[in-house]
Parts: C-alpha cells; sequence; structure tokens
C-alpha cells in the first residue's frame, strides 16, 4: 500500500506524500496499541484512586464505631490491621504486566473487603450507633466509594480486555511484532464473584 502511495506521489510534494502516507498508516491501526494501553492504565489509576478514598475513610469509621462498641475490639483490629496490609503493599512500576504482584494487590485489597463487612454486621448490634449522625454520614461515604470501586474496576476490567484482545489478533499481533516487542498482556480482576461483593447493611 504504501508502495503504491509512493508510485501515485511522485510528483506530488513531499510534504503531501508524508500526510498521505501517515494518514493511511494511522487508519491500519498502527496506534491502537499504545492508545489502548494508555486506556487501560487510565482505568487502572482510577481504581487505585477509590481504593485509597476507601482507605482515607476507615480511620474515621474504626473510631465512631469504637466510641459505641469498644468492646468489639477483635473486629476493629482486623479492620485497622487489613487497611495497614492493604495500604503498605507496593506497587512495583510493572504490577499490570506482573501476575505475582497485582495478586498480592487483589488479596489485600479483598481482606480489606471482608473486613469491613464483618464490621458492618457488628454495627447491626448497636441502635445507638445505627443512628449516630456522624456514623451515617461515614457509612454513607463509604457505600458511594464502594460503588466508585465496583465501576472503577468495571472500567480496568474492560479496558484490559480490549487491550490484551488488541494484542492476541491481528493487525494488533502484527504491530506489536514490528513496533512494540515490549507490549505485554496486562493482568485482570480474577477474584470470585463473591468475595468482591459488596456487603449489604441493613439499617
Amino acid at each position: 500500500m504504501l508502495a503504491l502511495t509512493r508510485a501515485r506521489c511522485g510528483d506530488l510534494p513531499r510534504a503531501v506524500c508524508l500526510v498521505v502516507a501517515g494518514l493511511l498508516l494511522a487508519g491500519c491501526g498502527i496506534n491502537t496499541i499504545p492508545t489502548l494501553q494508555e486506556q487501560a492504565k487510565a482505568a487502572w489509576s482510577e481504581v487505585l484512586n477509590q481504593y485509597q478514598r476507601r482507605a482515607d475513610l476507615i480511620p474515621n469509621l474504626v473510631e465512631t464505631v469504637k466510641g459505641f462498641a469498644a468492646q468489639e475490639q477483635e473486629v476493629l483490629t482486623q479492620v485497622v490491621e487489613a487497611r495497614a496490609k492493604a495500604t503498605q503493599v507496593q506497587l512495583p512500576a510493572d504490577i499490570l504486566t506482573n501476575p505475582e504482584a497485582f495478586q498480592k494487590f487483589q488479596e489485600a485489597q479483598n481482606n480489606l473487603t471482608g473486613a469491613l463487612g464483618r464490621l458492618m454486621v457488628v454495627v447491626e448490634r448497636y441502635p445507638d450507633l445505627k443512628s449516630n449522625q456522624n456514623f451515617l454520614a461515614l457509612q454513607s461515604q463509604l457505600e458511594g466509594t464502594e460503588n466508585r470501586i465496583s465501576i472503577a474496576r468495571r472500567d480496568y476490567i474492560t479496558a484490559v480486555r480490549d487491550y490484551n484482545t488488541e494484542l492476541r489478533t491481528i493487525p494488533g499481533r502484527w504491530w506489536r511484532a514490528l513496533l512494540y516487542p515490549d507490549a505485554e498482556l496486562m493482568q485482570n480482576f480474577t477474584v470470585a464473584e463473591e468475595t468482591t461483593t459488596v456487603p449489604e447493611v441493613k439499617f
């Protein structure tokens, strides 16, 4: 195709030929891999952003619950420890293509989700806590954040699916071999559905 373009452009200015060649290359999908890669990275950043938002809410939530249910020390400790582990996980630069690092991140976040679920079950035993305005505000923010986490994960899953599919199919496989040999398949969330479901809390 490029040879044909060059033949037809013999009498045209070189700049016009370059523009035409650039348009033909762009139409062939030469930019698809880096475009999808950046979309997946942006979606991952939003996942991290929402997990951080949740982690930031937890200390105030724990303190509020402690004020009404200090005797539930075991559950409160589990939440604090799970948060500490989730926020201390080292994220290497290649986490999106590193199965072990990605799995470690998932496990830490899932453990925190589980600990929060147990805390919300405990809350059911304390009517005064359930009616406390500070707690209600925190609970509402946490619920909203869990929903945003779910959406961010969904968007990331979609972005990675599109990127990985491009690397595995033609013409993406050709462009990867020719121009993007360092492009690697990205990891995706693979945990069981029940471990990522937002706990249902009834007040």
